[in-house]
């Protein structure tokens, strides 16, 4: 009787050695968990910059406005019969 007592208290000291420490234990799912809220966070972030992009293609295609914002913000472009202005700043302003 005593020989099956020692050896029920042995699985349960190796199962409990299991649950909190070996693998699959209690603080690894925990982590897991932690990073899967992470990645999804991530991918969140990317499939709202991925919608962005998208609206942004397909603005580009169908419409002239974003064409030309863009020409005239990033090439500096004017359109015909339009004057350009620039204004700069007095040199002792800048100093």
């Amino acid at each position: 009787m005593r020989v099956l007592i020692v050896a029920l208290f042995l699985l349960l000291v190796v199962l409990q050695y299991r649950l909190w420490v070996g693998e699959g234990s209690l603080a690894e799912v925990h982590n897991l968990k932690q990073e899967i809220e992470l990645q999804k966070q991530a991918l969140l972030q990317l499939e709202q910059r991925n919608r962005a992009l998208k609206a942004e293609v397909a603005d580009l295609k169908e419409g002239l406005e974003a064409i030309e914002e863009r020409a005239r913000s990033e090439l500096g472009m004017i359109g015909e019969g339009e004057i350009f202005y620039q204004i700069t700043a007095p040199a002792q302003a800048r100093q």
